[in-house]
């Protein structure tokens, strides 16, 4: 991806640089995320309770610390003597990346390095779907299959076990959401030939959902 440039001097550039509010940001290519928090959160069987899908949300932003935990608890690492992951993944291959969407650009989420990449500067939300509300929700998520990276087995496993770890990690958002207060809902409904080449994927990578996130509409 060329030379990372590392200049962040604070969580407060590194929002800013997020969501496009600073020019000068544009020049970055890498965003340490903030340390995830693992503690607290509700108890499972109300965050279960309370779970739902909303396609109401407010702009306003959402907290790059949020954020962080967001990704960590949707395919974090968990297990670093092993580099596992929150999420189940077939074979270990680990081959669903997430591309989060934001009115500042378009941003690969590293979870080893707990790090953004920036993909794009552009603003692309409202190429994530077919929806008129994923334009103005302050993040989309993009779940995109590597089929690089699923070695050893048919074209027909890899379609199946991609959506299905795609399953796991949308799922696990919809609980951090639930625990959190924050409105999501995964989606489907995505123009992906446009999106992907918006995105600039290679042909092996195969965008599979998207799942939309803010704070609820007041």
């Amino acid at each position: 991806m060329g030379k990372l440039l590392l200049r962040i001097t604070s969580a407060i550039v590194g929002i800013s640089v997020l969501f496009g509010t600073v020019a000068a940001a544009e020049t970055l290519e890498l965003i340490q995320l903030p340390t995830p928090k693992v503690e607290g959160g509700k108890p499972l069987m109300q965050v279960l309770k309370n779970r739902n899908s909303s396609r109401s949300f407010s702009p306003g932003d959402v907290p790059l610390q949020v954020l962080s935990n967001l990704l960590w608890a949707a395919f974090g690492i968990n297990r670093p003597e092993s580099g596992k992951r929150t999420a189940p993944s077939a074979v270990n291959w680990q081959e669903i990346d997430i591309y989060v969407a934001t009115a500042g650009g378009l941003y690969l989420y590293d979870a080893k390095g707990n790090k953004f990449l920036r993909i794009l500067s552009e603003d692309i939300r409202a190429l994530t779907g077919r929806q008129s509300f994923v334009k103005e929700a302050p993040v989309n998520l993009i779940y995109v299959a590597d089929f690089s990276r699923m070695t050893g087995t048919s074209q027909e496993d890899k379609d199946f076990y991609s959506a299905a770890d795609v399953g796991f990690i949308s799922e696990n958002v919809y609980l951090f959401c639930s625990s959190e207060g924050l409105s999501t809902v995964v989606r489907g409904s995505i123009e992906r030939t446009a999106l992907a080449k918006a995105m600039k994927l290679r042909p092996e990578q195969k965008i599979i959902l998207a799942q939309t996130i803010g704070y609820p509409k007041k």
